[in-house]
């Protein structure tokens, strides 16, 4: 009796291709079905006339969030310095090219400064995403928590006045627990703000503007007792971590050059661009200092709330176009993988 010859195996570049896309599906996928259960409803609103106006101003309006669940969104990463926070929420509106990056870092592990500038040149990531390429750490920790980072993204394009301010709210409280202090690694600026929500401004600032430290720290612990139990905050901790008596500890510091070129409007609620830096660093030459969302860097993947979708999406023409696309590349990929020919992703 002879045995079947088995099927040669697949080389393990192959298998990474093939894990990309199908987490690129996994992402898309079931967002991009909420966008068609919105176009359902449009339709059903279509043929009730009476309900026209009141779909159309829910379809414009993006979900309330509430200040308990964007706190726990947040706490992984305020008290992270100004900058960085500005670059992550930004970043944080481009999911699946967080992914690739986080990857990309991985298997470039020993790319910095200029060498590192230079790769991004070769890269189509939204600047935002290239610029966390300095902070590998930062990009293997929204990778990993992908579901964190599409909700922060979200609730940063819904509302960015009370995810800035929840920002503070906590940076307060670990203020108050004295766990927020000024140190080699960074500096810690109070400022009374005569206008806005918060009676207070809390600046985090590299205490060496060339070196950034990134803290690690138990949102759980550094905020105090945690005063909002249905929405236990997010966390993570590196690879390399190792346990610190210390409420906060703070890994080896990096050198970012021109990487880090956005920065917290505290008083405005905003994301401004350093635009000397922004230009070093991605060897362009814009003058707009403020941040605006490339919905193009979503690359398929659906928004949170149909508030977003309608802001960002587009039309659902292209939304159903784009759901038939990841379809037939689902079937063609199985199709694929079952012969043998993976390579071709």
């Amino acid at each position: 009796m002879h045995s079947l010859p088995s099927a040669p195996p697949i080389p393990r570049r192959n298998w990474q291709r093939i894990a990309a896309f199908c987490l690129a599906f996994s992402i898309a996928l079931p967002a991009l079905a909420q966008s068609g259960a919105g176009a359902g409803n449009s339709t059903e609103a279509a043929a009730n006339p009476s309900s026209n106006s009141s779909d159309a101003s829910d379809a414009t309006a993006s979900k309330a969030i509430s200040p308990d669940k964007l706190a726990s969104l947040v706490a992984p990463i305020a008290l992270y310095p100004d900058a960085l926070v500005a670059q992550i929420l930004m970043a944080s509106t481009y999911p699946l090219e967080i992914v690739e990056a986080a990857r990309w870092t991985k298997a470039n592990p020993d790319m910095k400064s200029d060498a590192l500038e230079d790769a991004m040149q070769k890269q189509t990531w939204d600047p935002s995403v290239k610029s966390l390429a300095a902070f590998p750490q930062v990009l293997a920790m929204m990778s990993d928590k992908l579901t964190w980072t599409n909700q922060l993204g979200d609730a940063f394009l819904s509302d960015q006045k009370n995810v800035m301010d929840s920002i503070q709210v906590l940076r307060q409280k670990a203020k108050a627990e004295g766990n927020l202090e000024t140190n080699s690694q960074q500096k810690v600026t109070v400022e009374d703000q005569p206008t806005g929500s918060q009676s207070q401004t809390i600046i985090i600032q590299p205490a060496n503007p060339q070196v950034v430290y990134v803290p690690t720290y138990n949102p759980t612990v550094v905020y105090g007792a945690w005063a909002y139990p249905m929405y236990p905050p997010y966390y993570w901790y590196p690879p390399t971590y190792v346990y610190s008596h210390s409420a906060v500890s703070f890994g080896v510091g990096l050198a970012v050059g021109a990487a880090m070129w956005g920065n917290c409007n505290w008083h405005s609620s905003n994301v401004n661009i350093n635009v000397n830096r922004y230009n070093n660093f991605n060897r362009t030459n814009i003058n707009n200092n403020n941040w605006n969302h490339n919905a193009e860097h979503r690359r398929g993947v659906s928004y949170g709330d149909k508030g977003l979708q309608s802001r960002y999406g587009g039309s659902q023409t292209r939304d159903a176009k784009a759901r038939d696309s990841f379809r037939g590349r689902a079937d063609q990929g199985r199709q694929q993988i079952a012969n043998g020919q993976a390579d071709r992703f």
